[in-house]
């Protein structure tokens, strides 16, 4: 079990908190900020490097993805003098996968240019609709003519270039959805994310639906058939659905999520970062301070901005299954009996293959398209208890 970690990869994420705004629908740990002193953050990235590479020593590294927040709100020396500390730390491989997540409204060909010219190789732009009134419902800060420029620049500095988009949003018909999908897909290179809008608590969103006043959503099965759609227009197009949301040409999957997916090990820097590493034999689950702030003072005094469980095999195993099932390879059986010290259950197997949820084999387990539609129930059924 001590090289389970192997079997992943090893990647490196690192959080940028800030935005220029916070959208309605996010619950991811953003925060607008009037001021910011990038070189004292450069310097606390910096510091949780030095401190990681001296814990996980020689391990090949297979990705690095910037995420936030928007990434693409920091200099492009920033970004530069982390990637450089990186190549000091960690042997790289050979495909080393650098991504920065970017947003339309912070785009411009010279700062593109620049971070292509520290070592991004992919960047992943948030897009999420091609109309001008759903961008302001969601309450991007971009139009739809800001976002094919920022396409447009991002395909002549970066070999690969994905985009997500939102579905299922306000007052979008299944007809919208079509169209926008195969105009978006006219356009893209090899890679998107697809998500259904959800409405998550503590969001702004999530408040106005409290209310009763977030009007226009979907039913349930005109969002199921747009999920159908979804997969029909993008298999059609050549772009593989690998991933519950996500969907590429072959070669092109985000190396860096399929480390999550494969259940690799990843150093997580940053407010809100979560990580899991392995420190002789033992398998760590890292998760760090939430507030910008707090997160930073924590970093520079020394007093630390992490905490720290060792996972149990059981852990391990529901994290694999749930991780794993999400892509359309699954997961290894004997992989998962090894962690979990005991096989899955017999009998919800063969219940589960029986309605044309899974379908297993003596070394493979992949849940089925119709599976995918429900693929928590599915997770759920097959999770232990303890």
């Amino acid at each position: 079990m001590s090289e389970d970690w192997q079997q992943g990869g090893f990647g490196l994420y690192l959080h940028w908190p800030f935005c220029a705004a916070k959208c309605p629908y996010c619950d991811f740990n953003s925060h607008v900020a009037r001021k910011i002193d990038q070189s004292r953050w450069l310097k606390a990235y910096l510091a949780e490097l030095d401190r990681y590479a001296e814990e996980v020593p020689h391990r090949v590294l297979n990705s690095i993805f910037f995420g936030g927040g928007t990434p693409s709100l920091m200099d492009p020396e920033v970004v530069n003098a982390i990637l450089e500390r990186v190549r000091q730390i960690w042997p790289q491989a050979n495909d080393l996968e650098v991504t920065l997540e970017a947003n339309p409204g912070s785009v411009e060909a010279g700062r593109f240019a620049a971070y292509a010219q520290a070592g991004v190789s992919r960047v992943s732009m948030g897009i999420q609709a091609l109309n001008d009134r759903d961008l302001r419902r969601l309450g991007r800060i971009h139009t739809v003519e800001e976002a094919r420029k920022a396409f447009d620049i991002a395909r002549t500095q970066f070999d690969r270039v994905s985009f997500d988009l939102i579905y299922a949003r306000q007052d979008q018909s299944l007809q919208d959805w079509r169209a926008e999908l195969t105009e978006a897909l006219s356009m893209a290179i090899d890679h998107v994310s697809l998500y259904q809008l959800t409405i998550e608590q503590g969001t702004a969103f999530g408040d106005r639906y409290n209310r009763g006043s977030l009007r226009g959503l979907p039913e349930d099965d005109t969002a199921a058939d747009m999920y159908e759609a979804t997969q029909d227009i993008c298999g059609a197009a050549g772009f593989t659905a690998y991933e519950v949301s996500n969907h590429a040409k072959p070669g092109a999957e985000s190396r860096h999520n399929l480390i999550y997916w494969r259940y690799g090990d990843y150093v997580g820097i940053g407010p809100g970062a979560h990580g899991r590493i392995t420190l002789n034999g033992q398998r760590i689950a890292s998760e760090t301070e939430l507030a910008p702030g707090k997160w930073l003072h924590g970093v520079e005094s020394g007093t630390g901005a992490e905490t720290r469980r060792a996972l149990t095999g059981l852990d391990q195993a529901g994290e694999y299954l749930m991780m794993g099932l999400r892509i359309s390879e699954g997961i290894d059986v004997d992989r998962y009996t090894a962690l979990a010290g005991q096989p899955l259950n017999a009998g919800k197997l063969s219940y589960l293959t029986d309605i044309g949820m899974i379908t297993p084999s003596a070394s493979n387990l992949r849940v089925t398209d119709q599976g995918r539609m429900v693929l928590n129930a599915v997770i759920r059924e097959l999770l232990v208890d303890g």
